[in-house]
C-alpha cells in the first residue's frame, strides 16, 4: 500500500492546536507507517516538539497576501514533501489555495466556502453544532474522513527527560516545604470571560491562608494588581512557550480562564479548575480541558439572563450568582484533599 503522507494544518492559537494533538496519534494508529506533518504559526510550533506522532513541523509563513513570493516559497516547500492528504481544522482562502497549487491529491476542510468549491477541496460539516460536541470531537472528523476510528479526544504533550526533570526541581524549589503547588493564571487575552485581576488578587491572599498551599502566577506578563503580593513567584515571565510547560507541568493544579493555559496544563495532565460560560460559543462542552482531571465553574442558574453583558468577553462572573471567590476556595479544597 501506498505510504500515506498526510499535512495536519491547524495556524490559528494555543488552545486550538492543543485540541488538535489527538489527531495525529490516532492516525499513527491507524496507519503505523504513515507520515505526518504539521503547518502551524510559529509561537505554537511548541506544542508539537517532540510529539513521537510528528515527522516534520512546517511553520507559516507571515504573509497574509495571495499569491505574493512568500506564497509562491511555502507552496513549494509543501509540495517538496509530497503529501497525499491535507487536513485544514480552520480553512482560510490563503492556506486553501496554497494546498491547491502545492499539488496535494485529497484536501479536505471544515466548511463549504466558494473557494473549497473552486479548488474541488472535500469538506466536513459542523452542522451548526448540533448536537454540541466538543472541539477536539469535531476535529477528530477530519481524521474520521480517511479512515480512523476513534473516540480517544485526549490532548498531550510530549515533554523530555531534561524537561521532566527540570518540572521536578522548580516543583522542589517553589515548594518551600509545603504540600501543594498552586498555579493561577489571571489573564485570558481577552478571548474568554473571566475574572478582573482584582478578583484574582483576593483569590491568591486566601489561597496562601492554607498551610499546604504554595501559589505561583503563571502569567508572562503580570498585572499590577498582582505584582505585588508577597511571597508569591513568577515562573513564566519573559520565557518561551516551551519554557512554560516546563513550569505547568510542576503544579499540582492550575486555576484559570477557559483559554490556552487550561488546555495547556490538561495536555500535560495538571489538574484543572476553570471558569466557563454556558452560552454555546463558550460552553464547557465545546471548549472544556481534555484527558485531565477538572473542575468547571459556571455562574448560577439564572445569571446570565439578568447580567449578562451581550458579549462574553465582556463578561467578569462578578456577584453573588456569578463565580465567587468562595466557590474557587471550595472546589479547589475539594478537588486537592
Amino acid at each position: 500500500m501506498k505510504q500515506k503522507r498526510i499535512l495536519l494544518v491547524r495556524t490559528d492559537r494555543i488552545g486550538d492546536v492543543v485540541l488538535s494533538t489527538p489527531i495525529p496519534r490516532e492516525l499513527k494508529k491507524k496507519y503505523s507507517n504513515c507520515f505526518i506533518a504539521v503547518l502551524l504559526q510559529e509561537y505554537t510550533k511548541d506544542i508539537y516538539l517532540n510529539n513521537p506522532h510528528i515527522d516534520k513541523i512546517i511553520l507559516m509563513d507571515k504573509s497574509t497576501n495571495l499569491f505574493d513570493k512568500s506564497f509562491r516559497e511555502k507552496v513549494r516547500e509543501i509540495k517538496s514533501c509530497h503529501f497525499t492528504h491535507s487536513l485544514t481544522l480552520l480553512p482560510t482562502e490563503r492556506i486553501n489555495y496554497m494546498l491547491f497549487f502545492a499539488g496535494i491529491p485529497y484536501r479536505l476542510g471544515v466548511g463549504n466556502k466558494l473557494y473549497q468549491y473552486l479548488t474541488l477541496t472535500h469538506f466536513v460539516s459542523r452542522k451548526k453544532y448540533i448536537p454540541l460536541r466538543h472541539e477536539a470531537d469535531y476535529s477528530m472528523d477530519s481524521a474520521r474522513r480517511i479512515g480512523v476510528e476513534t473516540d480517544n479526544l485526549e490532548t498531550e504533550i510530549h515533554l523530555t527527560k531534561v524537561e521532566l526533570n527540570n518540572a521536578k526541581e522548580l516543583r522542589d524549589k517553589f515548594l518551600k516545604g509545603k504540600k501543594y503547588l498552586i498555579g493561577v493564571h489571571v489573564t485570558s487575552g481577552n478571548s474568554a470571560p473571566n475574572w478582573r485581576p482584582n478578583q484574582y488578587a483576593q483569590l491568591i491572599n486566601e489561597l496562601k491562608k492554607n498551610e499546604d498551599f504554595q501559589v505561583v502566577v503563571t502569567d508572562n506578563k503580570i498585572p499590577d494588581e498582582i505584582k505585588n503580593i508577597p511571597d508569591i513567584e513568577f515562573p513564566n515571565i519573559d520565557i518561551r512557550l516551551r519554557e512554560s510547560f516546563v513550569t505547568f507541568k510542576a503544579l499540582n493544579l492550575l486555576i484559570s480562564a477557559s483559554t490556552g493555559p487550561m488546555h495547556l496544563a490538561a495536555a500535560l495532565k495538571v489538574k484543572t479548575v476553570s471558569f466557563f460560560c454556558p452560552l454555546t460559543a463558550c460552553s464547557p462542552k465545546l471548549w472544556g480541558p481534555m484527558g485531565n482531571e477538572s473542575r468547571i465553574l459556571l455562574p448560577k442558574s439564572g445569571y446570565c439572563s439578568l447580567k449578562c453583558p451581550g458579549d462574553p468577553k465582556k463578561c467578569n462572573f462578578e456577584g453573588n450568582d456569578g463565580i465567587t471567590i468562595n466557590d474557587v476556595l471550595e472546589s479547589v479544597n475539594n478537588f486537592i484533599y
